[in-house]
């Protein structure tokens, strides 16, 4: 069972009741989650869970100590406070403690749908049968995650603060695979209200690519113009957010470090064609009401038209800076300028290309930089003169992120479409990517 405000309320309040330390920031949450598994056209599993949990910091003489427990009688309430107050005794001093947050203003968002977290099985399982039959209409064997969710907290500060959000969530990924494992196909969407899950349109995608991606040819590696699918924007992008560090920024560790511990801030970084923002209210993506350490959420544009105009500075950073600390971000908007163009319509305007629709194994080679490595993954598709050409095998690359879309690189933007639970990005098509060897993976 969710908890609701006044729950959390009473019990945040009954936690810090029982503290003795000079300062505290608790905690309590519940989920209750669903989910059905299939693989090789045949249901696997189906589950649910429903968890409650209640975590607590306190600071004593500057030293912090943290415990939790998912119990919520007094006695174990109790017991949890008094082993974070024993852990402090022993802590060294907490270098970046800052007293907790008063009492906050805090807008609400609107991210859950009663629909979504009660979701019922015999509608789940019909959708899965429905793809597990279109695969097999394809020659292809699917296999699939579908869960839903619901989570409510509350948050409180022995000064006096108090904070309580509701969310749900519901996503389906689709892998669909030929039934000599020569190629494969993937496709996740993700929304907090179930009727925005587009089910089949995910069976659909991973299918096709699935059916279409046989036979692939090898080709060289090298520099390609290519187009990345939405999926394939997130995969690379998706955590860009922490990125807009201004710590890591002004100690020279960024993409986004100037010389002599100064910053970015006001250069054009990306292309001109982009915006990066945060918005907890967005429709599509709402995010939380609290962005880092309690401070209430903002709306915030990190860059706009290419230029980086915001960076995050947290409550110790900015103590330390005296500037004031930032609002977010708490979700990822990717936007682009003008006309959002579709992929069909980016396939037919290039002369030659590479189709993307996944990448996986990302791994840093170099922050300052950006810089990754990784692997394409799931099809990729030569386009020639307008169209799809040919399958082509699985890649790995070397790129900076942040070169891929520098100025002058971004030929076209898609509409954004939300990616996961915190991203809302489009299609892209670029006007080169570094493709270092050939993957014998499928």
């Amino acid at each position: 069972m969710l908890l609701t405000k006044s729950d959390a309320k009473k019990i945040t309040g009954r936690i810090l009741s029982y503290v003795k330390a000079d300062d505290a920031s608790v905690s309590v949450r519940s989920n209750k989650s669903t989910n059905l598994r299939f693989a090789n056209d045949a249901f696997l599993t189906s589950g649910s869970t429903v968890e409650i949990g209640a975590n607590i910091t306190v600071w004593k003489d500057g030293k912090a100590g943290s415990a939790s427990t998912s119990d919520f009688e007094d006695s174990s309430l109790k017991a949890m406070v008094e082993q974070a107050e024993k852990v402090a005794a022993l802590a060294p001093v907490d270098k970046q403690y800052l007293p907790t947050l008063g009492m906050q203003k805090y807008k609400a968002v609107d991210g859950y749908v009663e629909d979504t977290s009660n979701i019922a099985l015999k509608d789940r399982a019909q959708r899965a049968a429905r793809i597990i039959e279109a695969g097999k209409k394809e020659g292809v064997i699917t296999a699939g995650f579908h869960q839903a969710g619901a989570d409510a907290s509350g948050y409180a500060t022995k000064n006096g603060n108090f904070g309580y959000e509701k969310d749900t969530f519901a996503s389906l990924s689709v892998t669909a695979r030929a039934k000599d494992g020569s190629s494969s196909g993937y496709f996740q969407r993700g929304h907090h209200d179930i009727k925005s899950l587009d089910t089949d349109r995910i069976a659909r995608e991973s299918i096709q690519k699935a059916a279409n991606g046989k036979g692939a040819k090898i080709i060289e590696p090298g520099v390609y113009p290519v187009i990345l699918e939405p999926q394939a924007v997130g995969d690379l992008y998706g955590r860009l957010r922490f990125q807009f560090n201004a710590r890591l920024a002004e100690e020279g560790r960024s993409p986004f470090s100037g010389s002599k511990g100064a910053t970015k801030i006001g250069e054009q970084i990306f292309d001109e064609k982009l915006s990066v923002m945060s918005d907890p209210w967005h429709p599509e993506v709402p995010g939380s009401q609290s962005a880092q350490a309690g401070i209430p959420a903002e709306k915030i544009s990190m860059v706009k038209n290419g230029v980086l105009e915001n960076l995050i500075y947290s409550r110790f950073w900015a103590h330390k800076r005296k500037v004031e600390p930032t609002a977010g971000p708490v979700n990822l908007i990717m936007t682009g300028s003008g006309r959002a163009m579709s992929v069909e319509e980016m396939i037919k305007g290039s002369k030659k290309a590479l189709l993307i629709g996944r990448f996986w194994y990302i791994r840093t080679t170099d922050a300052r930089t950006a810089s990754v490595t990784g692997l394409t993954r799931d099809g990729v598709w030569m386009v020639e003169d307008g169209k799809i050409a040919y399958p082509v095998t699985n890649l790995r690359f070397n790129q900076s992120l942040i070169q891929a879309i520098g100025k002058g690189t971004v030929e076209a933007v898609g509409k954004p479409e939300r990616i996961g639970s915190s991203t809302l990005l489009p299609a892209l098509k670029l006007s080169g990517f570094n493709f270092t060897s050939i993957s014998e993976a499928v």
